[in-house]
């Protein structure tokens, strides 16, 4: 007797928009203590709320001026979402959307374990990360890469700054052809590599070829970091590629897409989630990702899920410390979706979240622990408290009316 075919839900009319501005917490983690930049416990980080008291103070003033100007945002429930989690109040006004401060349970604050638990699924196990000694790497992983990149060596094996790194072994690399292979507290190796003299390609390769026996050790993701340009004047493109490890169970992306509807990517959620469960992938800078999402808020089919990560919050300012930058950035953020906010349609559902901190105030250069802002558009004005990251992916699969199958609850 054969099996019936499953059925596929019909769309409801409605659509969900998941957006995650990466690294914007905003304090209160109650595991803080546990987590570490350097010998520093992350007790105290509050990305977004130390980013508005430094403007405030007139403290970041590089490009802009004066408070923080993020209406938008606030409207959402940003400063309302910070009081929940700190009970830090910046007299920011009362909200108009639905908000909420989440707590991650994952014993990491990195991507995967971020966006996996957004996506109602916790990681069940401990990362593995690499010590911040010379060499960072066991000899077997140093002799894995230099077998498949066919040299006889790498550069840097150490934890480094991604710019830095190709700044101190850029020229080397080109003159010897070793790879630039680095690492940082996260559970990743991450190879960079320069796309003309080395080729982009045969980068691209070596990571792929790599990432399952980094991922047999539990490590989270090795990332190809291609860059361009000669000695002096080097600079990262935008081809890079995370070939991470593959969630441990189905994810709000499988559930949506099981249930017969469009999941769409835009950024890095197609490499997060080893495309199970996506349908397209669009990526980009920032700048081009706002414009990705612009057109799906057009053209994104009723019932389906469109999933969004904002990279340069972290990328670009959280690691590098800068204040004035992120400011800059969350103002960027902020005015390019308020420009989008009235073209959804009625019965769409957005919400802006993000994975972990990272405090631009903060010792360091690492991710911070954090609770993060939960802000809804799209279901009114309420206050919805304290709750998990699970119950983000949980919420959204009610709202599309797709069975869930996470542990999260729904707080619509």
């Amino acid at each position: 007797m054969t099996e019936p075919a499953p059925q596929t839900r019909t769309p409801t009319g409605k659509r969900a928009f998941l957006i995650v501005i990466d690294s914007v917490g905003i304090g209160g983690a109650t595991d803080a203590d546990q987590f570490f930049n350097g010998d520093v416990p992350d007790t105290g980080a509050n990305t977004l709320g130390h980013i508005a008291q430094a403007c405030a103070a007139g403290e970041a003033e590089e490009g802009r001026s004066g408070p923080l100007q993020i209406p938008t945002l606030n409207a959402m429930g940003a400063g309302a979402a910070m009081t929940l989690a700190t009970g830090l109040d910046l007299n920011w006004p009362a909200p108009t959307g639905a908000f909420a401060a989440a707590n991650e349970v994952s014993m990491g604050k990195d991507t995967p374990s971020g966006h996996w638990e957004l996506a109602g699924v916790p990681v069940p196990w401990d990362w593995t990360t690499f010590p911040d000694t010379q060499p960072a790497f066991p000899q077997h992983v140093t002799d894995r890469i230099c077998a498949l990149a066919g040299t006889q060596g790498i550069l840097a094996n150490s934890h480094a700054s991604g710019t830095q790194v190709i700044d101190d072994f850029g020229e080397e690399h080109i003159r010897t052809g070793w790879p630039i292979c680095y690492t940082s507290v996260d559970s990743v190796l991450q190879i960079a590599a320069h796309e003309e003299h080395f080729g982009l390609d045969r980068l691209l390769q070596l990571c792929k070829d790599l990432a399952p026996m980094l991922h047999e050790m539990k490590v989270g993701r090795v990332i190809a970091r291609p860059f361009l340009g000669e000695p002096g004047a080097f600079q990262r493109t935008q081809n890079r590629k995370d070939y991470a490890i593959a969630p441990p169970s189905p994810t709000l992306c499988d559930w949506v897409h099981d249930a017969g509807r469009a999941v769409q990517a835009i950024g890095k959620i197609g490499d997060i989630f080893s495309m199970r469960g996506i349908d397209e992938v669009r990526k980009g800078s920032d700048e081009a990702l706002m414009g990705h999402l612009s057109d799906l808020i057009d053209a994104a089919p009723d019932g389906g899920l469109v999933f969004a990560n904002f990279v340069e919050f972290d990328s670009q300012y959280g690691h590098r410390r800068d204040v004035s930058g992120y400011a800059r950035h969350l103002e960027w953020f902020d005015a390019a979706l308020g420009a989008l906010l009235p073209k959804l349609r009625d019965g769409d559902l957005l919400c802006v979240t993000a994975d972990h901190g990272n405090d631009p105030t903060w010792i360091g250069g690492d991710h911070t622990r954090e609770r993060v802002p939960v802000l809804i558009h799209g279901i009114g004005p309420r206050d919805l408290g304290q709750v998990a990251f699970v119950d983000v992916g949980a919420s959204i699969a009610d709202y599309l009316g797709v069975p869930s199958q996470g542990t999260g609850k729904s707080f619509l």
